[in-house]
C-alpha cells in the first residue's frame, strides 16, 4: 500500500450561499440534505468529510463563519437526544456512533469576515502547520466513475510527484464559463498533465483560442474540479494578495 503524505484536509464552509437563497436563509447550503451513494440521507458536508477520510486523511479543518459554528458543531459533536436515540434502528444507532467518531477529527476554523475563497484558506494557515493539504470545497459532492475514490485519485498523484496537484474533468463549451480552464503537456499516457495555463471562467471565444487540448472534441475542455492537493507554499501567494488587497470581483 503506498504511503500518503498527506495527513490534513480544509473545506471552506464560511459562504453566504446567495446563488441559492431564499433555501440558504434557513439551512447552510453545506447542509443541505442528499442521498449519499451508500443510501443515507445526510448533509452535503458530511459526504465531503467521508470522502476525504476514505482516501486516509486524518484530520479535518471546516472554515465557517463564527455565527455558523453552532450548527456545524451540532451535527458533528453533539450526540442525538435521548428521545431521538431510542427509536433509532441498531444500525442507525452505530452510525450515530461512527458520527461522534468521525467528529473528533474535525476541528472548526473561523473566518472573521467573509472575503472570499482564498481568504477562507489563507484561514487554515495555522491549522495546517506547513504541511501539504488536501483542499475540498464545501459545496462538490464528488463521484468517480471507478472504484477509487476521487480524492484517492489526487493523493495518489500527489505522492508519486510531489508537487501541487489539481483535480480536472472534461467541461463542455456551453459552461466553461462557470469554472476554471487548464491546458498544459500530457506527461503519462494521458492520465496527467503538467498545467501550462490555468484561466478562471474564460470566455468560450477564449477558451477556443488558447485552452482546448489536442485530441479533444470540438468544445471540450480541461476545467477545475474542486479538489487539490496543496503546499504550504500556497499560503504565501494567498498572504501577498491579502496583504496588497489584490482581488477579482471583489473577493
Amino acid at each position: 500500500m503506498q504511503t500518503n503524505n498527506v495527513r490534513k484536509a480544509v473545506i471552506p464552509a464560511a459562504g453566504f450561499g446567495t446563488r441559492l437563497f431564499p433555501a440558504t436563509k434557513v439551512v447552510k447550503k453545506e447542509l443541505f440534505p442528499i442521498i449519499d451513494r451508500d443510501g443515507r440521507a445526510k448533509p452535503v458536508i458530511m459526504a465531503i468529510v467521508e470522502e476525504a477520510v476514505s482516501a486516509g486523511i486524518e484530520e479535518v479543518g471546516i472554515v465557517v463563519q463564527k455565527s455558523d459554528r453552532k450548527h456545524f458543531e451540532e451535527f458533528f459533536k453533539s450526540p442525538p437526544k435521548p428521545e431521538l436515540f431510542d427509536k433509532l434502528s441498531p444500525e442507525n444507532q452505530a452510525y450515530s456512533q461512527y458520527l461522534q467518531d468521525l467528529g473528533q477529527r474535525i476541528t472548526f476554523l473561523i473566518q472573521e469576515e467573509q472575503e472570499g475563497y482564498g481568504h477562507a484558506v489563507f484561514c487554515a494557515k495555522e491549522w495546517v502547520n506547513d504541511q501539504p493539504f488536501l483542499l475540498l470545497l464545501g459545496d462538490h459532492v464528488y463521484t468517480s466513475d471507478h472504484e477509487t475514490s476521487c480524492a484517492s485519485q489526487v493523493l495518489k498523484v500527489y505522492n508519486q510527484v510531489d508537487q501541487s496537484v489539481v483535480a480536472l474533468t472534461v467541461m463542455p463549451g456551453e459552461i466553461i464559463h462557470k469554472a476554471g480552464c487548464v491546458t498544459g503537456i500530457w506527461e503519462e499516457s494521458e492520465s496527467r498533465l503538467r498545467v501550462t495555463e490555468l484561466y478562471e471562467k474564460p470566455t468560450l471565444e477564449y477558451a477556443r483560442a488558447y485552452l482546448h487540448m489536442e485530441g479533444m472534441a470540438e468544445d471540450q475542455f480541461l476545467a477545475v474540479f474542486g479538489m487539490y492537493v496543496l503546499k504550504p507554499k500556497i499560503f504565501d501567494y494567498l498572504e501577498e494578495h491579502i496583504n496588497h488587497n489584490i482581488r477579482e470581483k471583489g473577493e
